[in-house]
């Protein structure tokens, strides 16, 4: 038996149980049928998992204290050197404890040593071949990486919604779960839940995390902050066009966002009560803002008030109740509303004026088509006519730019002719918007759509001894006759009045 003492040092790389499940016991194994052939005598075991890339492992750094503690020179047996170190400070104390005499022989079975000056150089070599190993795996993990985000692919687990494809080696949509994860957001992005309530969706729902956990609301909002489910590939901060099928709409993944804000920044606001025309009307006299106010009537009952705010001094105006507010906005819509029939006439009749446009502009394009076929044939000819020696370059070139700034003026004219009049929906809305004023005039109508409508049609929305002034905007104000309409298209304005919008003028005329 061999007197001197030996340690026994084994490594695998890998904290997790289930990777590099063999290696520890293969070494084992193999180390101590080579120590029974030449009987060296292993007085401890030192095992660990963990990488030798960095320094700072609890077993070798034992293992170490140890042998440094010992009165006598320690043998220290391994598979090979790189298990022992990876890196040059861990590598060096191995070495400076040989020349101290501190370890008085390495042993290992796949690799020869000897305490001796060339045992020492070809150990540094060992060591630093490991070293070199360990660093290109990591330059070649990088470039593997660097090229898989350019090929716009996914790397790593797939995130809940997604499954790994391995033959792909990208992800792709989970069949069940993706709708799910969908559907989800769209929830969210309603603010009917908040991170909490969401966790509590998912874990109703039966999704859970990569590593089979219940979703926590930290956990639910890097969910949701997740731009890999808008098909965006984003690695150190930074994003990439990816070639996997997103998820999740963007515009819900950004109303997701902006519900996250919103819950992220809360506001100590005080809560105001529901008046409808708060901020419409303004002060005749003063120019202050009118607010609101509940009032109790002499006989019981709770009512609305419109006043002045008085912010800039004494005012002698009134109080106004809502009812009565809302009663004049509504005389001047009725100024302005037409009747089911008429509207239906006047969008008829657009919707005519959009079939003829269309007409003329099929037509239009053909023209300009033959036209831009007719410049080609020539530019062709032109061409053939130089390189036969027929036409001089100078008038070649001349000739040619010319040519060639036709066939452009005829493409920019064709991509004109087929864009949609643009006098379309605005006339649209225009007749849409007198066509709903009537229906506001009725007593049941929300009092926040008759704030929006008088909001649309008028300006200058005063207040003053209990009368709503209101400036009707001139599109509508050509509306506010006690006339019966009629809408016309001609090429030169009506006297009456005008919308002007497109190549050709809307009117309006009475009769």
């Amino acid at each position: 038996m061999n007197p001197i003492k030996f340690f026994l040092y084994v490594r695998k790389s890998s904290e997790l149980e289930e990777r590099q499940a063999m290696s520890i016991e293969a070494q084992l194994e193999e180390v101590a049928e080579y120590a029974r052939r030449e009987k060296i005598n292993i007085v401890e075991k030192f095992i660990e998992s963990k990488s030798a890339k960095q320094p700072g492992r609890k077993e070798f750094n034992r293992m170490i204290e140890k042998i440094y503690a010992c009165k006598e020179p320690i043998g220290v047996i391994s598979w090979h050197p790189d298990r022992l170190a990876r890196n040059s400070l861990d590598g060096g104390q191995i070495v400076y404890l040989i020349d101290i005499q501190k370890i008085c022989t390495l042993k290992f079975p796949t690799f020869w040593f000897e305490p001796t000056p060339q045992g020492l150089y070809m150990l540094q070599v060992a060591f630093g071949q490991s070293k070199y190993y360990s660093d290109n795996l990591s330059e070649n993990v990088k470039r593997g990486n660097r090229q898989k985000i350019r090929r716009g692919e996914y790397s790593g687990p797939a995130p809940v919604g997604y499954i790994n494809n391995f033959k792909t080696r990208n992800i792709e949509p989970d069949p069940i779960k993706a709708r799910i994860v969908e559907q989800f957001f769209k929830e969210y992005s309603t603010g009917k839940l908040n991170l909490h309530s969401a966790a509590e969706r998912l874990n109703f729902l039966g999704i859970m995390s990569g590593n089979g956990t219940q979703y926590t609301p930290t956990m639910v909002q890097r969910m949701l902050t997740n731009v890999t489910y808008i098909g965006v590939l984003k690695r150190n901060g930074e994003c990439y066009p990816s070639s996997f099928e997103s998820i999740v709409e963007k515009s819900t993944f950004d109303m997701v966002q902006e519900r996250l804000k919103d819950r992220s920044m809360p506001r100590k606001t005080k809560k105001l009560h529901d008046f409808a025309f708060r901020g419409l009307l303004s002060c005749g006299e003063c120019g202050c803002s009118i607010t609101a106010q509940f009032a109790t009537g002499r006989h019981g009952g709770v009512y609305r008030y419109y006043r002045c705010s008085k912010k800039k001094g004494k005012c002698n105006q009134s109080y106004l109740l809502e009812s009565k507010v809302a009663d004049q906005l509504k005389g001047y819509f009725g100024k302005i509303a037409i009747s089911d029939d008429w509207a239906e006439k006047m969008l008829t009749q657009i919707e005519q004026w959009v079939n003829e446009d269309r007409k003329d502009t099929a037509a239009t394009s053909h023209k300009l088509e033959l036209q831009t076929k007719a410049v080609e044939e020539k530019l062709n000819k032109l061409v053939s006519a130089y390189l036969d020696g027929d036409v001089d370059k100078e008038i070649y070139l001349n000739r040619k730019e010319d040519l060639v700034k036709t066939k452009t003026d005829l493409f920019n004219s064709k991509s004109d002719s087929g864009k949609r009049p643009n006098w379309v929906e605005p006339l649209k809305d225009w007749v849409k918007t007198i066509h709903n004023a009537g229906k506001l005039v009725d007593s049941s109508a929300d009092l926040f759509e008759i704030k929006s409508m008088s909001e649309k049609i008028g300006t200058k929305r005063l207040l003053l001894d209990k009368k709503i002034g209101l400036e009707l905007v001139p599109a509508y104000a050509l509306a506010s006759k006690d006339r019966v309409l009629q809408l016309k298209r001609t090429k030169s304005p009506a006297k009456a009045g005008q919308l002007k919008s497109g190549k050709n003028n809307i009117h309006l005329a009475w009769r």
